[in-house]
């Protein structure tokens, strides 16, 4: 799920939750569901979006009105007038799949990039206006001041191939069979104009003349590029089952009419790409076999199976040598490496280029501080008191923190001041820290600076979550209880030691405390941690607190 942007700024991007329907306007990059989700039900006017992605959005949802939508095209510039001020937005090309874009705001809040999801190319970043472009290693004239990035394959280090050598991995002729020398010439004047990754596809296919049925699992919006080349290639329409893909079909129908077939004797057809792949592919390739006919050829174009799922160690040693020609797995699947999805070289190349001041990723399962540049630009601790990026993230840097808190979130803190607040507890309830000591403070390890992440990152929710609600310990630990019990066993004809009713204190304290401490985390984090399917986490008791009340415990028994 994409983040949500900060309570500085008037507008939200690709979220549809009560929080971002609290923003004045709203902006869809592209019409994959993932950056669709709840829009049925917290969509407002207006929602800027490109035409082929509303339309492919009504289509999804058709219980929608159009006129919630406000079209706005690639290259073209809108200003948008908002209660508090005025500001510009454009368009430009996402390359990622049709109707995509990235989005340029620009007001008195900063000069702000939105990538949405993007394959980030040097045609793709030239696009955009001159003055935010810089020359390696010189920065740019004006410089952006965030940019909220894609960084879904930011973890991925080695060098994806292009879209156009995808292609041709799947249809072009080379190291064909000799009945096909004599269109080896057609085809490479017909292929001259695909891009690479749309030729690894067909490189594939034309290896493999015997197979009479071809399985694409093209069914994902931003691979219909593919499924075109092929048709081009081999002069065959694409059959799509308006049954059992409708979804697909609609799409297609949209964006390429003309490739499509409702006979399903072609030899291309459209394979789903999930769930259970695997299992349905050797299925196929069984069913073939039981009825002695050419196994049939299924084809994987995706960087998911290189990124994640790319299995052996053997395969890890061939990656870089995969990327050049598709890969037959142990299922029979064969995998093309198609991306529309930026690597990590693309982008620290992408970020070099542009040399924003902060970068925050719109994919939390993928962190942004892992990027080179970001670990060397852009940390907290460089911003000084009165940065407009604190307002942005709504965060008031000179509110106080009371120790209390701060001990409990100890994890994160220095040393000395876990020092300044341990000691000031035992002389005075009324000690402040500001929240920038909170934020800048180092660890006892040698960890990176904190980095921009969202508010998710300092462990917030949303903008409305006030730091006392991250950890509210509770200090019911039974003292009177134990106190009285410990004067009932003495006064009995038991024989109770004063040791052992202070052990038992210890004990009680010590597990009674974690328990309490697990009920104070604040409602908004609970949501904000299963709302990422992750335990709520239990924060740590305070031995300060549990030594000073054992101390407090056994003057009270003595006296």
């Amino acid at each position: 799920m994409p983040i949500e942007m900060p309570k500085g700024l008037p507008f939200s991007v690709d979220t549809w939750t009560p929080c971002s329907n609290r923003k004045r306007h709203r902006f869809l990059t592209h019409a994959h569901k993932d950056h669709s989700q709840g829009i049925s039900t917290h969509a407002s006017f207006p929602i800027y979006a490109t035409r082929i992605t509303k339309t492919l959005t009504l289509n999804y949802y058709p219980q929608l009105n159009e006129s919630l939508f406000v079209e706005i095209e690639i290259g073209q510039s809108i200003a948008i007038d908002d209660p508090v001020e005025t500001f510009t937005v454009t368009a430009f090309d996402a390359n990622h799949c049709p109707g995509a874009v990235m989005f340029l705001f620009e007001g008195t809040f900063g000069n702000i990039l939105h990538t949405g999801d993007c394959r980030l190319t040097p045609e793709c970043l030239q696009r955009l206006p001159e003055k935010y472009l810089g020359k390696i290693p010189r920065e740019p004239k004006c410089r952006l001041d965030y940019v909220f990035l894609d960084c879904t394959f930011g973890s991925f280090s080695s060098k994806m191939p292009s879209k156009h050598v995808g292609i041709r991995q799947v249809v072009s002729p080379d190291k064909c069979v000799a009945c096909f020398h004599l269109l080896k010439m057609v085809v490479i004047v017909i292929t001259s104009s695909f891009n690479m990754k749309e030729k690894e596809v067909i490189d594939c296919i034309w290896k493999h003349p015997d197979a009479c049925v071809v399985y694409l699992t093209c069914d994902l919006l931003g691979q219909e590029e593919i499924l075109v080349n092929v048709c081009q290639t081999f002069g065959s329409k694409i059959f799509v089952d308006k049954e059992n893909y409708p979804e697909c079909f609609q799409s297609l129908s949209l964006i390429v009419p003309d490739i499509l077939s409702q006979d399903p004797s072609s030899r291309f057809h459209i394979f789903d790409g999930f769930p259970r792949l695997p299992e349905r592919a050797e299925a196929k390739l069984a069913e073939a076999r039981a009825n002695f006919q050419p196994e049939p050829l299924i084809i994987r174009p995706s960087a998911q199976w290189y990124v994640f799922e790319g299995v052996s160690s053997e395969a890890e040693k061939r990656k870089n040598g995969q990327f050049k020609e598709a890969t037959k797995d142990q299922f029979g699947i064969w995998h093309v490496c198609y991306s529309i999805h930026s690597s990590r070289d693309e982008l620290e190349w992408a970020l070099k280029l542009l040399a924003p001041r902060w970068v925050v990723s719109t994919t939390p399962e993928c962190r942004a501080m892992e990027l080179s540049y970001v670990k060397s630009h852009c940390s907290y601790s460089n911003l000084a008191s009165d940065d407009p990026l604190w307002k942005l993230l709504d965060i008031d840097v000179e509110a106080p923190f009371i120790n209390e808190d701060v001990q409990d979130v100890s994890i994160s803190s220095s040393p000395s001041l876990l020092e300044r607040s341990s000691g000031a507890r035992s002389e005075s309830s009324q000690s402040f820290v500001s929240n920038k000591e909170i934020l800048t403070a180092s660890s006892p390890g040698k960890k990176p600076s904190v980095t921009l992440f969202g508010r998710a990152r300092l462990g917030l929710g949303n903008s409305t979550v006030v730091y006392e609600e991250l950890v509210k310990p509770e200090t019911t630990y039974q003292n009177e209880y134990i106190e009285v019990q410990c004067k009932n066993e003495v006064g009995s004809d038991r024989d109770v030691s004063e040791g052992t009713c202070d052990e038992s204190k210890s004990k009680e304290l010590t597990y009674s405390s974690p328990s309490g401490l697990s009920k104070g985390v604040g409602e908004n984090i609970r949501k904000l941690y299963r709302g990422m399917h992750v335990p709520v986490p239990k924060p740590l008791p305070s031995l300060v607190d549990l030594l000073n009340d054992i101390k407090r415990s056994k003057r009270k028994f003595m006296s």
